[in-house]
């Protein structure tokens, strides 16, 4: 892919932006993330976070979902211009899948990242791109695709680290709780107490499953 022009205003916009955030944050001036210090996971949509509010489910969802993110890394890269998973990201992604496996009753959605190298058409289409391969990645491991309640494409508009160059740690996906299966007859019984309280004892003696290759399938190319 080559680099495309944004036009002098964007470009001035983003630096000053940027240079902003950078003033105010130690982390940043480090080369960090850009609010590292205060995302603990919890942040989410805020439709879906109301709605689980009502229905009481939230502190489950919650609890869930920062286990997730604390016991498994939540986020694979890729290599420029491309949607291929190399072997690392496989690694980390059958670490999502073993951990996917014990709880049936949750739904996850996966967003794809680009880095700001090319117009904001053709990195929505490719952080698409990223967040469907990783979708057939856990549909080849048996994780059914209806628990996926969305593949979306956030593109080039959320950047961890904000510069117009070619930056690894905003070419990415990342795979999140987003709530209970509702067809599962365990949701649909309200047990949620009995969902933790069955992986906790099994946790003690499930096997993990050893890493297989991944031979792709609608990943996309480089």
């Amino acid at each position: 892919m080559q680099a495309t022009g944004k036009g002098y205003s964007r470009r001035s916009l983003l630096l000053g932006a940027g240079a902003l955030a950078l003033a105010g944050c130690d982390p940043a001036r480090r080369g960090g993330e850009l609010g590292a210090g205060l995302d603990e996971g919890a942040f989410g949509n805020a439709t879906m976070n109301n709605t689980l509010v009502q229905s009481g489910e939230i502190n489950y969802v919650l609890d869930l979902a920062r286990r997730f993110a604390e016991e498994v890394p939540s986020s694979i890269t890729f290599a420029f211009d491309s949607a291929r998973l190399d072997g690392r990201a496989q690694a980390i992604l059958q670490r999502q899948v073993n951990w996917i496996r014990q709880f049936p009753e949750l739904r996850f959605r996966v967003y794809g990242h680009t880095d700001l190298v090319g117009s904001e058409a053709y990195n929505r289409r490719l952080g698409q791109r990223r967040a469907n391969a990783v979708v057939a990645f856990f549909a080849s491991r048996g994780i059914g695709r209806d628990r996926l309640e969305a593949v979306v494409s956030l593109g080039e508009t959320q950047p961890l680290i904000v510069t117009e160059g070619r930056e690894r740690r905003n070419r990415r996906t990342v795979t999140e709780v987003s709530g209970f299966y509702e067809r599962h007859p365990t949701v649909l019984n309200g047990q949620y107490a009995e969902v933790i309280h069955r992986e906790y004892v099994a946790s003690a003696t499930r096997p993990l499953e050893p890493v297989t290759p991944f031979s792709g399938g609608g990943a996309g190319g480089e």
